[in-house]
């Protein structure tokens, strides 16, 4: 096996969200992993000198396969903070937190006003900047938002008062995601500018096990323009864009393949593994990850490998596909889980052109 395919090259990467063909092997792809599992792998702790942080993940990252690296800005909008209860992993951070769903900072035309919507500095995209002298040939940068529009939507109002918000004060929902456009937009302008970017997150959590978190219509009324900006500008700019979102997306996957997406990450098999993704919307939009976290969880190793084969064995051909989990790598998943789905791809992705 020629060690080329072991070392960086973010076209193959590319190859996969153009739909253009196979690369040379399926490339390995997730939206982040979890502090904890990175040190388990590399067997010491994250630097605290910011320099070395920043070595060590792009070592870790050519260390597992990968072809990018995962950017940080500073960037966001200040909601309330998280609630947290102890976090009962193996590989504990302590504690675990989740966004307070009966209110956030803006009720009101007043607290509209009063919100102090944040402003890019010289220091937002310090972290991508400092990444850049230090990639190894062949390597990029991807990069996020800070919470995609809907998810910053809910989190400034709560989820819970914008479910009235969207019947009482529609014109107050307008003006908040408006201006969480422009802030996101602000953040894919400054990114577009970086040659190291090699493609950009639009990070929104649009669902749950059974359907949108709010309607379709009020989807394509409010969140949908603001994607299809995003994504425009990115494209006229050079970039591709990768919409990460959880939960059961079917009333609004035409919609979403509509504003122009290249990709789609997160897959969960209740709702719909990726191979049937694939096969239903592959000709229009690729396919990132999904190989389903309660598999990782809570399968043997043997398992996650049969597991991991299969969905090789029907979403590699082609191309428009790359291998990683369903949703990210979390601290409750086992080590072993995890790298036996990559070194499954190992074996079996790699294409014999």
């Amino acid at each position: 096996m020629s060690s080329s395919l072991w070392q960086p090259n973010f076209d193959r990467v590319l190859t996969v969200l153009r739909r253009e063909g196979e690369p040379d092997r399926v490339p390995f792809f997730e939206l982040f992993h979890d502090a904890q599992v990175i040190e388990a792998i590399m067997e010491r702790p994250i630097p605290g000198d910011q320099d070395e942080w920043r070595r060590y993940r792009i070592e870790f990252m050519t260390k597992l396969g990968y072809d990018y690296v995962v950017g940080c800005h500073t960037f966001g909008f200040p909601g309330k903070a998280a609630l947290l209860a102890d976090d009962t992993a193996d590989l504990s951070r302590g504690k675990r937190g989740w966004a307070d769903e009966h209110s956030g900072p803006i009720a009101n035309w007043e607290d509209f006003e009063k919100y102090e919507w944040p402003q890019v500095t010289d220091a937002t995209f310090e972290d991508l900047q400092e990444l850049a002298p230090l990639l190894p040939d062949g390597m990029k940068v991807t990069a996020t938002l800070p919470g995609g529009p809907f998810e910053n939507l809910s989190r400034l109002f709560g989820y819970e008062p914008l479910c009235f918000a969207l019947i009482e004060q529609r014109d107050l929902v307008q003006a908040v995601i408006d201006r969480i456009c422009e802030g996101d937009l602000t953040v894919y302008r400054g990114l577009c500018e970086m040659d190291h970017v090699g493609a950009l997150w639009l990070n929104d959590d649009l669902g749950f096990k059974t359907q949108t978190m709010i309607s379709p219509a009020d989807l394509r009324q409010y969140v949908f323009p603001c994607y299809k900006r995003l994504v425009d500008y990115a494209h006229e700019h050079g970039k591709l864009v990768m919409l990460h979102s959880c939960g059961n997306l079917r009333e609004v996957m035409d919609d979403i393949v509509d504003c122009g997406l290249d990709a789609k990450h997160s897959f969960e098999d209740v709702i719909q593994p990726v191979p049937d993704f694939k096969r239903q919307h592959g000709g229009r939009i690729a396919a990132l990850g999904g190989i389903d976290v309660d598999m990782l969880c809570r399968g043997t190793e043997d398992e996650v490998r049969r597991y991991t084969r299969n969905v090789l064995e029907q979403c590699a051909p082609g191309g428009g596909w790359a291998l990683g989990s369903g949703s990210s790598v979390a601290n409750y998943i086992p080590i072993p889980n995890f790298l036996a789905m990559l070194d499954e791809g190992r074996t079996a992705g790699v294409y014999s052109h």
